[in-house]
């Protein structure tokens, strides 16, 4: 997907303290005396799976897996839906940041294109499970967690409709509505990644490949539009 090095919004700033993922268990023999937020997101990574979401969560599961007392969980969060919000604002961050510093070391449009779907589908596996973690919740998770994610898929749209508007003035062209151009790629990208997420390596390659193209035939559509042929 392609993203820019647009300022993430303000709506990022408590997510942005947390953008560094533990990779590891943080199972302890014993209760601990303290907890970090990042240790009470690892602690809710390890318990969700595919088909598993936040929601079936209870706050007694989260705490034993933090190896804390329930009432520690109360000096971060006040229930689980807020942990859980925080938590897909922080995945949302950390995976533009991730795909934006990957499509900085792309120059060509084509490269841009390739580079963000393969970051993207690399990111399904990927020990800290953010991707994973917005796919499940935008279909399993509650109507709370569906809007958080749709947030942060705005997120994600805006910087890319900057990026097209930015790589147009580059090659002296000029892209119709932009904004639904972004649009139409970033569903049709977060939708192949749901499509993929439990299919082999080769079946993904397959999709990605067939994605790209996709995206393509969005932009050269975008590119001969006029403003009559829309109404």
């Amino acid at each position: 997907m392609v993203h820019s090095s647009l300022t993430a919004p303000t709506h990022d700033t408590l997510a942005q303290q947390d953008v560094n993922p533990v990779k590891h268990p943080i199972r302890t023999v014993g209760r601990k005396a303290t907890i970090t937020k990042e240790e009470l997101f690892q602690a809710t990574l390890n318990l969700i799976g595919p088909q598993k979401s936040i929601s079936s969560l209870s706050l007694r599961e989260i705490a034993r897996e933090a190896a804390i007392a329930p009432n520690s969980f109360y000096r971060h969060f006040k229930d689980i839906d807020e942990l859980a919000i925080a938590l897909i604002d922080r995945a949302g961050l950390v995976l533009r940041k991730i795909i934006r510093e990957a499509r900085l070391k792309a120059v060509l449009q084509q490269s841009i294109i390739r580079s963000s779907v393969e970051v993207f589908i690399q990111q399904l596996d990927a020990d800290e499970g953010n991707l994973s973690l917005l796919l499940r919740e935008s279909y399993t998770g509650s109507t709370s967690y569906k809007a958080a994610v749709d947030r942060q898929l705005i997120f994600f749209q805006q910087e890319l409709q900057e990026d097209l508007i930015r790589l147009e003035q580059m090659n002296n062209s000029k892209i119709s509505h932009a904004d639904i151009a972004a649009k139409a790629i970033t569903q049709l990208v977060f939708n192949m990644g749901a499509k993929v997420l439990d299919l082999p390596a080769e079946q993904r390659l397959e999709v990605a490949e067939q994605t790209m193209v996709m995206i393509r035939m969005i932009l050269e559509g975008a590119r001969h539009l006029d403003e009559a042929s829309l109404r």
